[in-house]
């Protein structure tokens, strides 16, 4: 087997935007630095996806001084910087409520007039807690707008495999991950426990469920039925379908595209 390294490393500042990649990133205490920070509200504060609106994967990101810049076809682009003194919400992310820092109405105007409904744009601020599931994780260990953890690990050698069985090969891009490593044989990272990558330590902690958003094209926001359909004629358990896995860092530090991965499994 070759070295194992990091080959991708990738973030989602506002929650099911499309991604930025990094040939280097910070890991702090939510995961990724300004990974999914930022999540799009309905009027009641409920979360918003691509699962209900697909086109969401169209909206571009680039990280700016002091937030982001958002830019999509037809729309003027939009900077959100990071609020410090804003009106806070409840917002619900699954079975979590949170309180998070409200974008203010210039934001919520352009996310409305794109999705065609009335929204807001909200950001986590770094005092809120939201603790990861109790079942996988350790009291203390938190993530931010992520769907339930606050990094997700693929192999190329899973996307590889997973694409030979494709009539049309597709990109990484669209399971979303955090961490891309390459060197190992497909779905190595099933049977992986921990891995240090630079002086940093993950905890690898549970199988990563897919929902539809697989299926939806990032580059056209059109939907289609792979690769869950032939997902599911091998990588199926209890009703769910698996790709990836979720993962926790045990502490801080700054991490890099090519850096060497070692498995740990203690």
């Amino acid at each position: 087997m070759s070295e194992l390294k990091v080959s991708e490393l990738a973030i989602y500042p506002v929650k099911s935007f499309a991604q930025i990649s990094l040939n280097s990133a910070v890991v702090d205490r939510f995961g990724l630095n300004h990974d999914r920070r930022w999540m799009v509200v309905d009027e009641n504060g409920q979360f918003v996806t691509q699962r209900q609106h697909p086109r969401m994967c169209l909206v571009q990101q680039v990280l700016t001084e002091h937030g982001v810049q958002l830019s999509v076809s037809g729309m003027p682009d939009l900077v959100v910087s990071e609020p410090s003194h804003a009106m806070e919400r409840e917002v619900t992310v699954w079975e979590d409520r949170c309180s998070a820092m409200d974008c203010g109405d210039e934001a919520a105007n352009w996310i409305s007039c794109f999705l065609g409904i009335t929204s807001r744009l909200v950001f986590f601020p770094e005092k809120e807690f939201r603790q990861v599931d109790l079942s996988y994780a350790q009291v203390g260990d938190k993530t931010a707008f992520s769907d339930g953890f606050p990094l997700l690990l693929i192999s190329k050698a899973s996307l590889d495999d997973l694409n030979e069985r494709l009539e049309q090969p597709i990109e990484m891009a669209r399971f979303r991950p955090n961490l891309v490593v390459d060197g190992c044989e497909a779905f190595a990272e099933d049977g992986w426990k921990k891995i240090r990558i630079g002086t940093v330590i993950f905890r690898i902690v549970k199988p990563c469920s897919r929902c539809v958003i697989p299926c939806i094209n990032p580059l056209t926001g059109e939907r289609g039925k792979e690769p869950l359909r032939t997902l599911s004629r091998y990588r199926q358990r209890n009703n769910q379908l698996f790709f990836g896995q979720n993962v926790i860092a045990e502490g801080t530090g700054q991490i890099s595209t090519g850096m060497d991965v070692e498995i740990l499994n203690i």
